[in-house]
């Protein structure tokens, strides 16, 4: 067979049966005449003792100088090593967003994470990523697709971070699975957005009229008294919610809370006389699991959000979060001179960076010291009442 020509392959007529014309110069490149006429350009190599083809494109839509060539880019890959059918194979195979999601919700969010954690990417996923992707082949997800989803969700940073994050733990995850190319996930080099970190605690005054308004709810009987409980019970140990919401009396022991499991897993909390006089006086109900205990038997309270808002409201303490109350813990703690490590020890943080929100306050027990020996000192030095001056400064 001589060189295929546009003349040659016109002159080509279908027969009963499919056949194959192959050039005569490029070896390996050749064209598919099927019986219905329709004519395919194809290459074929031999890889791994077999035969392997790819159909390049149909004649008439590509001209055969751009077939020619395309051969020559997919027979040179096969004469350095590479085995493009088996890549097109794989591309054309690649599953989509939506099957790859579903996968790694039930084969590896669903075997790794908290179940609190779990249902978090189960619902961004339903509400950002298959959305936005769910259609599209995970080869064909590119850092530009990422990066417009990112910006699309600009007007709440937190959201966009939290999105970004999970995809690419999902692209991670894909590359292990060999769904995509080692280290081709798309979400590198995409930069979140800067957060502002909340950290909002209560000073003293604050709490005193907390704990007034508490009192007041005990009194008038407007929160139930397990309501209460888990309030001051966050406030005195700096538990986290879900702990406080799920604790069972069969984890207080003589000395602490013992939690078999929580956000960093399982963890001893300290459980000093203020909390045990708060579980003292608390109403229990015989067989209950629970100390906060819900409205339907043998279960916990559902919601502490609703109550929150009413009981910060009488207080006057507009836009104070729940978790605020664990922040107040920790800030009291470092200001009076618990180390750091300490304190992350405690709220059970799994790394110290998280502690370190807290380090600036470190610094007013210090400040404090210093400015009371510098009076001792002053005193000496006849400078009394310019070092009053300046501790009024301080405090």
């Amino acid at each position: 067979m001589p060189k295929l020509t546009k003349r040659l392959i016109d002159s080509l007529t279908p027969k009963a049966k499919e056949y194959f014309a192959w050039d005569s110069e490029l070896k390996g490149f050749g064209i598919r005449i099927r019986p219905t006429g329709a004519k395919m350009f194809q290459v074929q190599y031999r890889k791994g003792g077999r035969t392997r083809r790819i159909a390049i494109g149909r004649y008439g839509a590509v001209t055969p100088d751009i077939a020619r060539n395309q051969a020559k880019e997919i027979l040179g890959a096969v004469a350095v090593g590479k085995n493009p059918a088996e890549v097109i194979s794989a591309e054309r195979a690649a599953p989509t967003m939506a099957r790859l999601c579903g996968k790694f919700l039930q084969e590896y969010a669903a075997q790794r994470l908290k179940p609190r954690t779990f249902r978090d990417y189960e619902l961004t996923i339903a509400r950002l990523v298959l959305p936005n992707f769910g259609s599209f082949r995970v080869v064909d997800i590119h850092r530009r697709d990422i990066a417009e989803l990112h910006y699309k969700l600009r007007k709440t940073p937190y959201q966009a971070n939290r999105t970004l994050a999970l995809l690419s733990k999902i692209f991670n995850v894909a590359e292990i699975w060999e769904f995509r190319p080692d280290g081709s996930n798309p979400c590198r080099h995409v930069q979140k957005y800067p957060e502002r970190a909340r950290n909002r605690y209560l000073c003293q005054s604050e709490l005193r009229g907390l704990g007034q308004v508490l009192s007041e709810c005990e009194i008038d009987g407007s929160e139930s008294p397990h309501v209460i409980a888990a309030f001051r019970l966050l406030i005195l140990t700096g538990c986290r919610l879900g702990e406080i919401k799920t604790l069972r009396w069969s984890f207080i022991t003589p000395n602490a809370m013992e939690l078999p499991d929580s956000k960093t897993g399982a963890r001893r909390i300290p459980l000093p006389q203020p909390a045990r006089d708060v579980l003292a006086r608390l109403p229990r109900t015989v067989g209950h699991p629970f100390v906060v205990e819900g409205k339907l038997p043998n279960q916990h309270i559902s919601d502490l959000h609703v109550p929150w808002r009413r009981i910060r409201d009488r207080a006057n303490l507009p836009g104070v979060r729940i978790h605020d109350l664990r922040h107040t813990y920790a800030s009291n703690a470092v200001c009076s001179g618990v180390p750091l490590q300490m304190v992350g020890r405690i709220l059970g943080h799994s790394v110290l960076q998280t502690t370190l929100r807290y380090a600036h306050l470190a610094d007013e027990p210090v400040q404090k010291a210093a400015a009371e020996n510098a009076a001792s000192l002053s005193k000496a030095l006849g400078l009394v009442g310019d070092t009053r001056a300046r501790l009024r400064l301080i405090e």
